[in-house]
């Protein structure tokens, strides 16, 4: 690639490179509780009311319909736009939602798992592999585990907020969900390398 086209690779929609046969692509793709915004889907209940069930395999499953649906509509897209994807038709997704609730006034719990640190973190990672599928070669969907970890703040200025947690919660509290999304990991030699 050209540096140019390094650059606008770089982009939540990536332009085609015809020459190398690379397709356009958006990575702008939601499926926290399903991929209804890519047209008619199963919705399944918000991040919160799937930690509600306290069901871990269920949350897994949840997110293999989603991943097999998502994959469906990817091909039928791709079929019929020479290969390109657009926003919301896409594999990779910006899921799941990590971030632990304990303050209403952020106004995003309902796409979190609550503020049980080890339930969320249980919940994510059955997610993501749901999502990812079990194939030990290829991926059935992309997940991308969000936001950061001190992602808090009233919506309307969340880009600019500046959370100041405890430094105790810092350090203890609000990445302890996070260490368990690495759902694929690196995978161990047999020599017990990585």
């Amino acid at each position: 690639m050209t540096l140019g086209e390094k650059v606008s690779q770089m982009r939540n929609s990536a332009p085609a490179i015809q020459r190398l046969g690379l397709p356009a692509y958006d990575y702008w793709n939601e499926c926290l509780h399903g991929v209804a915004r890519a047209n008619v889907a199963t919705v399944f209940p918000q991040a919160i009311g799937m930690a509600a069930t306290w069901d871990v395999p269920l949350v897994h499953e949840e997110a293999d319909v989603i991943a097999t649906e998502a994959r469906a509509k990817n091909n039928d897209f791709r079929k019929d736009h020479n290969g390109d994807s657009a926003r919301y038709f896409g594999l990779t997704f910006w899921t799941p939602n990590i971030n632990i609730f304990r303050d209403p006034r952020w106004g995003r719990g309902q796409e979190t798992y609550g503020e049980d640190t080890f339930l969320t973190s249980q919940l994510a990672v059955s997610f993501i592999r749901g999502l990812q599928g079990d194939d030990p070669k290829y991926v059935k969907a992309m997940a991308c585990a969000k936001h950061f970890v001190v992602h808090s703040g009233p919506e309307s200025s969340r880009h600019q907020f500046d959370a100041q947690p405890p430094e105790r919660d810092f350090y203890e509290y609000l990445p302890a969900a996070f260490r368990g999304g690495g759902a694929r990991g690196p995978r161990r030699r047999r020599d017990g390398g990585v």
